[in-house]
């Protein structure tokens, strides 16, 4: 899938395409959507900022930053984002990318959930978060314009994407609960794993073995 969507140049080139082959791959049509909106939305929200991202740099972030919570990563300890941004790096250092861009890339998908931070950082790392907080939460849609949105929701359809991408997050995280203690995706186990407890930081400090 080549050409513009809402005046955006997609990248079509063939480490976009391997990026798509891969994500297809290991995830499904749906990541792939979605991965496509955020880029889009993350670029929009850039041209609004007056902030230019490395295209391919933006892309491949954004088709790996949910890649973390695919069934091949589901037994892994660390935090989905971590994995994803892992994944990311060495994808790009394999293709020829400097060591510079693909620890790019991995803090953007390490931090895609930390928009607070993201956004004072590169814009690569910011118009991820920003994609994402667009396609997940809507934060910013009322920026774009209603042409815009149409035109990147009809390439890319949302059909049922709410409950589809908690689903994906649940399947993602129930054998990694650990990892989600202190952020927003601890509520998600919360909502779909009855007797979930998230570990109290009061209680940590007041249990370490500090004396006082």
């Amino acid at each position: 899938m080549t050409g513009s969507i809402a005046g955006i140049v997609v990248p079509a080139t063939p480490l976009a395409a391997a990026a798509n082959e891969l994500v297809r791959a290991t995830a499904d049509e749906k990541a792939f959507h979605h991965g496509r909106r955020v880029f889009l939305f993350g670029t929009l929200h850039g041209r609004q900022r007056g902030c230019v991202a490395d295209p391919e740099l933006l892309y491949v972030g954004a088709m790996f930053h949910d890649l973390g919570l695919s069934s091949a990563y589901r037994n892994s300890p660390r935090p989905y984002e971590i994995d994803g941004a892992c994944l990311a790096r060495d994808f790009l250092l394999a293709r020829g990318r400097t060591d510079h861009e693909a620890q790019l890339v991995w803090l953007a998908v390490a931090l895609h959930t930390n928009p607070s931070v993201a956004a004072h950082l590169e814009p690569e790392v910011a118009l991820l978060a920003a994609g994402v907080e667009a396609d997940d939460l809507g934060v910013g849609l009322a920026e774009l314009g209603p042409e815009e949105l149409d035109a990147v929701t009809a390439a890319h359809p949302r059909s049922g994407f709410k409950e589809q991408l908690l689903q994906l997050l649940f399947a993602g995280l129930a054998d990694r609960r650990p990892s989600t203690a202190g952020n927003r995706h601890d509520d998600v186990l919360r909502h779909f794993l009855p007797g979930h407890a998230r570990p109290d930081f009061v209680d940590l400090v007041r249990a370490s073995p500090w004396p006082n």
